[in-house]
This record gives structure tokens, C-alpha cells and sequence, in this order.
């Protein structure tokens, strides 16, 4: 039988139950006490593991909008990088194109509205012979002096190998007046370029120009 400490009740005298009010223990209580314990420590320490996750940032909530934003912005990324790489192979395309033309492409392109003969003021014009077909650059010569053009001298380019005919000038506001002599000819290929420094103006013709 279970001994307790003697208290104040024990010394109450009405009738033989002394210490009736210590009832029996009920087996088990102890286990159930601790189990409750065991199970708030566990909530506490779930609850205190969550929350440092969160504050740094090494749990996310499945199905939210920010983990799908990683990916699109790759995807945007990739489409951004993938552009300029397709235009730089265009460009390369097209500069390669006009290389194989000598030029002329690009000249063409760039080309302004061509002047007219009384535009050409002081501007020095040279015919150039660039094939072995003698009388080529006095035929031209003759044929822009016709449309009003002055030309300051001919002579041979130096080479015999030039297959299109083009009009060089040497500064950008001169583009003009070597379009509109060029329209004279009957060709179309202009090109800035210093290769011809003996005149603002150079024809050279190539084995295309028909006289």
C-alpha cells in the first residue's frame, strides 16, 4: 500500500476514515503525461525547423509563380543571345555576297540619288581602262563629255582583269556626282575608296561596260 506524507487531514477525528481523502492512483497516468509532452516538444521543434527554412530560403512552396519565372527568364535569355547571333550570320552572308561582286553590292546599296553634270563644279573626273580592249576609256570618255560631264584625263587602271565597270569617289559628298556618272555609263556599281588618290572621281572599267 502506498504510503503519503502526514498532512492536516490526517488529523481530523470524525469517524474511523482518517485520510479519506486519498484516493487510489490510476496506473498509467505517469505514460500519458509524458506522451503529451513528447507530442507538443515534437510540434514545437516542427514548427521551429519550418520557420528557419523559410527565413533562409531553402524551402519553397510547390506550384507557386516564382519557380516557373527562373525558367522563362532562360527561355528569354536564350531567345535574346540566339537573335543577335542569327543577324550577325545574315550580316556576314550579305558581306560576303558583295565581296564576290568586287563591291559593287554595297555600292549599290548605299548608292544616293545621283546629281547632274552641272553639279560637278571642281570635282575632278578620270575614265580608267581596266580590260585589254584598246579605246575603251576614250569611248566612255567621249560618252560622258556628250551627257555634259568634264573629264580631266583617261588612261589605263593598272590592271586588265576588271569584269564590272565602277565609279570610286573619295569623300562621302561626292557619292552623289559618282552615282550620277555612273547613270551616264549604264552601270550601277559606285564605292567610296582612296585606291585612286589622282582624281576626286575615278572610273574603271570592266569587261560589262559596253561602250
Amino acid at each position: 500500500m502506498t504510503r503519503f506524507p502526514h498532512d492536516r487531514f490526517d488529523d481530523v477525528t470524525d469517524g474511523p476514515r482518517v485520510g479519506a481523502h486519498r484516493g487510489v492512483h490510476r496506473r498509467g497516468r505517469g505514460w500519458i503525461a509524458f506522451a503529451w509532452a513528447a507530442l507538443a516538444t515534437g510540434v514545437l521543434v516542427g514548427i521551429g525547423v519550418l520557420v528557419l527554412a523559410l527565413l533562409n530560403g531553402s524551402y519553397a512552396f510547390p506550384g507557386g509563380g516564382s519557380s516557373s519565372s527562373p525558367s522563362a527568364s532562360a527561355s528569354s535569355s536564350a531567345s535574346a543571345s540566339a537573335s543577335p547571333s542569327a543577324g550577325g550570320s545574315g550580316g556576314s552572308g550579305g558581306s560576303g555576297g558583295s565581296g564576290a561582286d568586287g563591291g559593287a553590292g554595297s555600292g549599290e546599296a548605299s548608292s544616293p540619288a545621283a546629281a547632274a553634270p552641272t553639279d560637278q563644279g571642281a570635282t575632278t573626273l578620270v575614265v580608267l581602262n581596266g580590260t585589254t580592249t584598246t579605246g575603251l576609256a576614250a569611248n566612255a570618255s567621249t560618252k560622258l563629255t556628250t551627257a555634259g560631264w568634264t573629264v580631266t584625263s583617261t588612261g589605263d587602271a593598272g590592271t586588265t582583269g576588271s569584269t564590272a565597270t565602277i565609279v570610286y569617289y573619295q569623300q562621302a559628298s561626292q557619292a552623289a556626282l559618282a552615282q550620277g556618272i555612273a547613270t551616264s555609263l549604264g552601270v550601277t556599281a559606285v564605292q567610296q575608296s582612296a585606291a585612286f588618290p589622282n582624281a576626286d572621281i575615278s572610273v574603271v572599267l570592266g569587261a560589262d561596260y559596253a561602250g
